[in-house]
């Protein structure tokens, strides 16, 4: 009996004690002091440059990747960073060499042809021109003639001088034709010299180099997503292959819930946190919103925005891609008082704490400012070095209740009350009520 004695006696004494109404129930508590009231959110986000030099694929290519720079690599000016191959745009400058090759023999062709035609025509013309002469010196002799045969070198003359007029008019014609001809075929060279150069600066600009010195960032590929392009893949016109940033001014790109987007306005303060760069602490502002949301996932609809900050000053630049943690302030009051949330609590409609008073509380009407999830400025109510209760007191260490001037309790109402005329008045002429 003795060994089943003591479990008896603690159980005993345990349940004496918690019975006991006198005994003492510990409450957390909180000093009141001014300081700086913040409402401010955490967001992740990712350094980024604000300028950038985008390589891109060369307008109307539709290319495959053969050779890519990794990604990260420090280039100089003219080194090659990406080669692609475009059989289709190789087969058409090919085919441009030909004709313009067939082209430029046509044109010897017929400017040869054309200089046989005009030499003939030449030789008829002085061929005309001996005949001229010789009728001109057989009319010396006309005057010994017989009138049949001075009528006969008459018209032998005339018909000189018409085969001659003739052949002017020929020759001239003739050169006409040639420049129209030769004009023609040197158009058409023209056009095909000129599509040939720009069939070859196509491909030219299929081998790509960079255009200044810096880190070279492979861009993500739009057929798989959050992969980086690598050799083997498809790219288009316009279709950025990799990106140089420039290093000497950079933001921080975040997204961020709709919860928070609503909050967040444009110029608010930032800090940043950077996870590669624990002790590099930078400042900036926010500098852009967009209002259009993106899904967190395909088919979610739960969606975030992109908020864009500055960053104006750092121990050190960050690098591009870094992430970072970016404490927005939202609202900022310097030397107020701010308690916690927890300390408020509401009765009858009012925002009330629990002040202790030696060793009991008195219940207090507060006014309250601006307010986060976490604390609330106190406008009026309270004042420095006092005490509150963080959880609500029992009622038996409720002593006293205190309103603010010119705030009136709501009336209470007797619970066997059936209409108006049964509502009890409280007297609100007493500020402390004891």
């Amino acid at each position: 009996m003795e060994r089943y004695k003591m479990p008896w006696m603690l159980i005993f004494m345990l349940l004496f004690y918690s019975c006991n109404p006198g005994s003492k129930e510990t409450i957390s508590t909180y000093n009141i002091v001014t300081t700086n009231f913040e409402n401010t959110v955490t967001i992740d986000g990712v350094a980024e440059p604000v300028r950038s030099t985008n390589l891109v694929c060369p307008r109307n290519v539709d290319a495959i990747i053969t050779f890519l720079i990794d990604d990260g690599t420090w280039v100089n000016e003219g080194d090659v960073v990406c080669i692609l191959e475009d059989n289709e745009r190789k087969t058409t400058h090919d085919n441009l060499v030909i004709q313009l090759e067939t082209a430029e023999a046509e044109l010897s062709k017929v400017k040869a042809d054309l200089q046989m035609q005009y030499a003939l025509l030449e030789a008829q013309v002085k061929n005309n021109e001996a005949d001229t002469e010789i009728a001109h010196l057989d009319s010396l002799q006309l005057q010994f003639a017989t009138p049949t045969q001075r009528r006969i070198k008459e018209l032998e003359l005339e018909r000189a001088l018409i085969e001659k007029a003739k052949f002017e008019k020929k020759l001239h014609a003739l050169n006409i034709i040639n420049q129209s001809e030769v004009r023609k075929l040197e158009l058409n060279i023209q056009q095909m010299t000129n599509r040939l150069a720009s069939a070859k600066e196509i491909l030219d600009g299929l081998t790509i180099r960079a255009p200044r010195k810096g880190l070279a960032v492979v861009a993500t590929s739009r057929m798989m997503w959050g992969a980086k392009l690598k050799v083997g893949d498809n790219v288009w016109g316009n279709m950025t292959i990799v990106t140089i940033p420039d290093a000497t001014e950079m933001k921080v790109k975040m997204m961020a819930s709709e919860t928070d987007f609503r909050q967040i306005n444009e110029n608010d303060s930032v800090s940043f946190a950077f996870d590669a760069m624990p002790d590099n602490i930078a400042h900036g502002k926010i500098t852009k919103k967009l209002p259009v949301g993106q899904p967190h996932k395909r088919d979610s609809k739960v969606k975030f925005f992109e908020v864009e900050a500055s960053v104006d000053s750092a121990l050190q630049l960050p690098e591009s891609g870094l992430t970072a943690s970016c404490r927005v302030f939202i609202k900022h009051v310097p030397d107020t008082i701010v308690i916690p949330q927890i300390a408020i609590f509401e009765e009858d409609s009012l925002r009330v704490v629990y002040v202790q008073r030696n060793k009991k509380f008195e219940m207090r009407q507060i006014a309250t400012g601006l307010s986060s999830s976490k604390e609330s400025i106190v406008s009026d109510g309270l004042k420095p070095g006092e005490v509150i209760a963080l959880i609500k007191p029992p009622s038996a260490m409720i002593k006293g209740k205190t309103l603010l001037p010119g705030i009136a309790e709501q009336p209470q109402v007797d619970s066997t009350a059936t209409d108006t005329s049964k509502i009890i008045p409280i007297d609100t002429k007493s500020i402390a009520i004891k």
